[in-house]
């Protein structure tokens, strides 16, 4: 089946889908982009990926592309009419194209912004079964540029980082500077001693997760203890459990960072509780 997109504000078959080659966000990866889960045929955390995304444009003086407002409606449509019950929506928004290459950014007055939305469909994302028996991680050096908390589509890093972990025979990477882990190549990172909650605390090193605020909300809700502030790798190994949040993820166990078994090397408790607590909430919020 072929997949309705939209692009530039028309909704396209994705095979007549065309971006310019002079496009920034291909040549100078100036873009910034969102992905909102979909479940039950409804959007979950929306208005947070849409905050989100307008910091990351003024963050990056990209100005607003017209069909901003109208955000909410082209995701419902494009689910509707893509039949997804449980999957992704991508959303990507450019800083568009001038008409050749040039370092010095485009005149906003004349210089649409490009923007992207695509579904992916992902049966059984709610119910992962590795959600169940957890991942495996290894600690790589974070070498990105300064300024993580804005979500740009400069991921080749990351993807570098996922494909050593995949070399090791692990599932994932947890980035770490100065000796303290940042985040994971796509999610934030937590680890859990004597029922406590650790997680790094927002700055521009790492990116302010919306699955991330909505856990630790719930997370404070149910009376359990939590602590921002970074960790290192040997105390994420001496810890009784770790997990990490995304989008697409929710709440994922981790079992083992860089051979060493997390606690008895099991899923533990409190990690299926969150993210028990986040499927449902997030259900009824959904829209």
């Amino acid at each position: 089946m072929t997949r309705t997109v939209y692009v530039n504000g028309e909704y396209l078959p994705e095979t007549e889908a065309k971006i310019s080659i002079f496009d920034r966000a291909f040549l100078m990866a100036d873009g910034v982009y969102e992905v909102t889960s979909v479940l039950g045929g409804k959007l979950i955390d929306f208005d947070g990926h849409a905050k989100r995304l307008e910091r990351s444009l003024n963050e990056l003086d990209m100005p607003k592309p017209p069909e901003f407002d109208d955000l909410l409606e082209i995701h419902r449509k494009l689910v509707a009419e893509n039949g997804i019950e449980e999957g992704m929506v991508y959303l990507q928004v450019t800083r568009g194209s001038a008409g050749d290459r040039d370092f010095a950014f485009p005149d906003p007055e004349t210089t649409r912004p490009g923007v992207v939305l695509f579904t992916q469909n992902k049966p059984g994302l709610a119910d992962n079964p590795v959600a169940k028996q957890g991942v495996k991680v290894i600690s790589i050096e974070d070498i990105r540029w300064g300024r993580r908390d804005i979500k740009t589509v400069q991921l080749l890093y990351p993807s570098m980082g996922k494909m050593m972990a995949k070399k090791a025979g692990c599932d994932d990477a947890w980035l770490v500077e100065d000796g303290f882990v940042t985040e994971g190549t796509s999610n934030n990172t937590y680890i859990v001693k004597d029922g406590k909650i650790i997680t790094r605390n927002l700055s521009t090193d790492i990116l302010h997760g919306i699955t991330r605020a909505a856990v630790l909300k719930f997370a404070k809700e149910a009376q359990m203890e939590v602590e921002e502030r970074p960790f290192t790798i040997e105390e994420a190994q001496q810890a009784d459990e770790a997990f990490f949040t995304s989008a697409s993820a929710f709440v994922m166990p981790v079992v083992e960072i860089d051979g060493v078994a997390i606690g008895d090397g099991k899923v533990g408790k409190v990690a299926p509780r969150l993210r028990e607590i986040y499927l449902d909430e997030s259900l009824k919020a959904g829209i």
